[in-house]
């Protein structure tokens, strides 16, 4: 664009103007409108500027400043309708306006012929603000003076006006609606559409003509928001530019494919923000991006991330990362909440959730397979260590169940990094799609628990400090989202009990490691009881080594005599009901009957610990101890004895054949009525002994796989072993994974513990409070529980009833605004 017309300095009159008479105002005008032509016909090289500056000086010293406005402003009108406007028109191709009336071009022949229109505007526009700079030289005691008094608008402000008027509105000849203005913003927005389907432009060209539109003014003070370019031209452009992209964004759509639909709006706006800066206005750039975000983005944006073969859940399950990263990208622009976005991929975390949870579903209820040793494995001193026997099938699809869902998380974690620039609405949504799945089965806890069980046990054999950190974060991860926390708690505490009784746990300081990590996780209430069970592994420690000296400082000389280890556990702090077998069908547990020199050595530690701690009462947990044992066999070649490691309840039963003659037997029944051994528990144990292939003990009789009351049971004489110590494994009762009753009476233990929970909080509340209403009630006590479980409301109400049942609440208040009072 020209620079603005120069500010001169204006020296002052000489005494000799002011003193001289009046002026020939007529005169004075021909020679400066003689000399106004010479400059618009670029012949000024003679004109002398000064003194035609003193001839404009002396007229409006004279008072003879309007008519000179006037005139001036007359012979610019002149010239602009008689000189310039003619030569627009002459140099307007007849094809633009046979275009206006419908007629059919090539690109290149409107592409000709717009240029053509638009490099003789370009030229008019140039000549007439040089020219109109170099008059208003001659005229800026004028402008200075006569305008700024009567506040007319300055010589070159009004003949940019009248360029406005008189070259591009007026009318053409015989065509009273088009104007040369019409035909120009037509030409400009053909040529903006041809490059952008691809054709070539002179870009500067059109930027010219842009400058010429932004240099005018609907008014004349000249106020940003009056320019022509404004007013005129950018309503045009933005209406033909909704047409253009919504029409390319209906022909995208129909192609199907998301990722180019997102390739093409990403290089639209980036396109249209150049298109501004080098051909249009910079004025023009936020409007333009919202055209093409709102037809082309916004208006397709949910179609194209539901498209079932290219759309969102396509790009997730191939981990096309960049066309998620450019659909997050146009998303953003149309949604700062990325909802469609985050719609899609909630959608899909739960449809692969479901087919995890499926899968897993599938395996638990498939028919079991055939028990197994996994309560004890076999090994022998001597022996080269045996490779680790594969877990179970429903254990194993437990463990899967968390692989899958932790290599799920980890695959969306990457995608939300990478991809979705850790946009915090997502990763919100992601959480929540997570968790709802999570907590959607109904085995979440049994199977993490399950998942941390296996790998202290195995899992975590061989792999160092990181690799451990790494493994239990993992699973840490898992447990964040779900919701009943107090079941997973009953569950890792049942499986926690079972590996510290068994001595089963690879690394005690990897099981500290994770109660800390818990602790961390959901607080410390969640892990007391949990780290009351490690104390009291350390405290029998201790009491054993204390028994040993006692029954040291007795001089007992027997050297028959059993030693005994024992592990003196706090009934309220370990899961005892669900460390065994289930007794569903029994009633209460029975009491085992041990052999007499068991039993002497049984009282005494009783009466050891008794002293020591007086009140308390000692159960004997027969089903979770092991026994070492040294048995005879006759027929065994070389040394005829050999080591046995076996369960308390194995021990008992093989102690009843120490009295029996050779080739005598003992019925199941008659082991029953000596042993007092549970039914479930005795089949298991005898099935160890009697039927596993390479620790047959006994000899069963008649010979099957199954225990039956009717079987006959003979102490093998004729059994034989190359090592030395021999582990008698207990046959599993079938999984680890509860079956449907065992987790019905889990299910029912864990609502008796949350309705003791729900009333606790209730009356600490109300204790605290006073008097409630009764939502704020609701309300204190869901935040109180929610970190342990999700309380049914259901559940609260039945339990507020029965404590003002129990005179610990009673109502007050009308019964449409319900509230409470504690009763002392």
């Amino acid at each position: 664009m020209f620079a603005g017309r120069g500010r001169g300095k204006i020296r002052p009159p000489r005494r000799t103007l002011l003193n001289s008479g009046e002026v020939d105002f007529e005169q004075d005008w021909r020679s400066l409108s003689s000399s106004l032509r010479e400059i618009h016909t670029k012949n000024a090289s003679t004109l002398s500027f000064e003194e035609l500056y003193r001839k404009a000086y002396k007229l409006v010293l004279k008072k003879k400043g309007e008519p000179l406005y006037n005139k001036v402003k007359e012979f610019e009108q002149n010239w602009l309708a008689h000189e310039v406007r003619p030569r627009i028109l002459d140099d307007l191709p007849f094809s633009l306006l046979a275009v206006q009336d419908g007629a059919q071009l090539s690109a290149n022949e409107r592409r000709d012929a717009g240029e053509k229109l638009l490099q003789s505007l370009k030229s008019a526009w140039e000549d007439h603000n040089l020219c109109m700079n170099m008059t208003t030289d001659v005229l800026m005691y004028m402008d200075r003076v006569y305008c700024s008094d009567n506040r007319k608008p300055s010589i070159f402000t009004a003949s940019m006006g009248q360029f406005r008027d008189h070259v591009l509105r007026t009318p053409l000849p015989d065509r009273d609606t088009v104007t040369i203005a019409s035909i120009l913003y037509k030409v400009i927005l053909d040529q903006i559409r041809m490059d952008r389907e691809g054709d070539i432009i002179n870009t500067a060209l059109l930027r010219s003509c842009a400058y010429m539109l932004e240099g005018l003014y609907e008014t004349e003070d000249e106020q940003e928001q009056n320019k022509l370019y404004i007013t005129s031209f950018e309503p045009e452009f933005l209406a033909a530019s909704q047409e253009y992209y919504r029409s390319q964004g209906e022909s995208l759509v129909a192609k199907g494919d998301a990722s180019d639909f997102c390739r093409h709006a990403r290089q639209a706006a980036l396109n249209e923000q150049d298109r501004c800066r080098s051909t249009l206005s910079t004025l023009t750039a936020p409007k333009i991006k919202f055209v093409v975000e709102d037809e082309l983005v916004k208006r397709h944006l949910p179609e194209i991330i539901s498209l079932e073969s290219t759309g969102v859940k396509y790009m997730l399950d191939n981990d096309r990362l960049s066309d998620l990263e450019m659909i997050y990208e146009i998303s953003s622009w149309v949604d700062p909440k990325k909802e469609e976005l985050k719609k899609a991929v909630q959608k899909r975390i739960l449809e692969q959730g479901g087919d995890i949870n499926s899968t897993a579903k599938e395996a638990s209820g498939a028919p079991p397979t055939r028990p197994e040793k996994v309560e004890r494995g076999k090994a022998d001193e001597g022996a080269k260590p045996a490779a680790e026997k594969p877990v179970n099938q429903q254990t194993g699809a437990a463990i899967k169940w968390v692989d899958d869902v932790l290599e799920l998380k980890g695959k969306y974690d990457h995608i939300l990094e990478k991809s979705l620039q850790s946009d915090q609405g997502l990763q919100t949504g992601i959480t929540r799609s997570f968790s709802d799945f999570i907590n959607g089965f109904d085995r979440s806890s049994e199977y993490l628990s399950l998942f941390f069980d296996e790998n202290m046990k195995k899992g975590i054999k061989g792999k160092t400090e990181t690799e451990v950190d790494l493994l239990l974060d993992r699973g840490i991860t898992l447990l964040r989202y779900i919701s009943d926390k107090d079941m997973f708690e009953r569950y890792y505490k049942k499986h926690l009990s079972r590996r510290l009784l068994m001595k089963r746990s690879v690394s005690m300081d990897a099981e500290r490691q994770m109660i800390s990590k818990m602790k961390l996780e959901v607080g410390n209430t969640f892990t007391q009881r949990i780290e009351s069970m490690f104390r009291d592994m350390s405290v029998s420690e201790d009491l054993t080594a204390s028994y040993k000296k006692h029954v040291r400082s007795l001089g007992d000389t027997d050297s028959q005599r059993a030693e005994l280890d024992v592990n003196v556990l706090t009934a309220t702090m370990w899961p005892l009901d669900a460390m065994g077998p289930s007794h569903r069908d029994e009633g209460a547990r029975s009491t085992c009957i041990f052999p007499t020199e068991i039993d002497r050595i049984k009282q005494s530690f009783e009466k050891f610990y008794l002293d020591k701690h007086s009140g308390r009462q000692l159960t004997w947990q027969g089903n979770m101890g092991t026994a070492d044992l040294r048995a005879y066999f006759s027929e065994m070649k070389g040394k005829k004895t050999r080591e046995l490691n076996v369960s308390t309840y194995c021990m008992v039963i093989l102690m009843l054949f120490n009295d029996l003659p050779s080739g005598q037997f003992l019925s199941y029944e008659e082991i029953q009525a000596r042993t007092n051994i549970p039914d479930n528990e005795l089949m298991r144990n005898l099935q160890s002994l009697a039927v596993a292939p390479k620790t047959r003990i006994l000899v069963k009789e008649p010979m099957s796989k199954d225990v039956k009351r009717d079987d006959k049971f003979y102490f093998n004489e004729k059994f034989t072993s190359q090592f030395q110590r021999i582990k008698v494994g207990v046959v599993a009762s079938g999984n680890k994974v509860e079956d449907r009753d065992e987790r019905q009476e889990t299910e029912k233990r864990i609502e008796l513990e949350r309705g003791q929970m729900i009333e606790a909080a209730i009356v600490r509340t109300m204790k605290q409070r006073k008097e409630l209403k009764h939502q704020q009630l609701i309300t204190e006590v869901i935040q109180q529980l929610t970190a342990r479980f999700s309380p049914d409301v259901t559940l609260l109400k039945k339990k507020i009833e029965s404590l003002i049942e129990r005179e610990y609440l009673e109502r007050v208040g009308d019964l449409d605004r319900p509230a409470y009072r504690y009763m002392a």
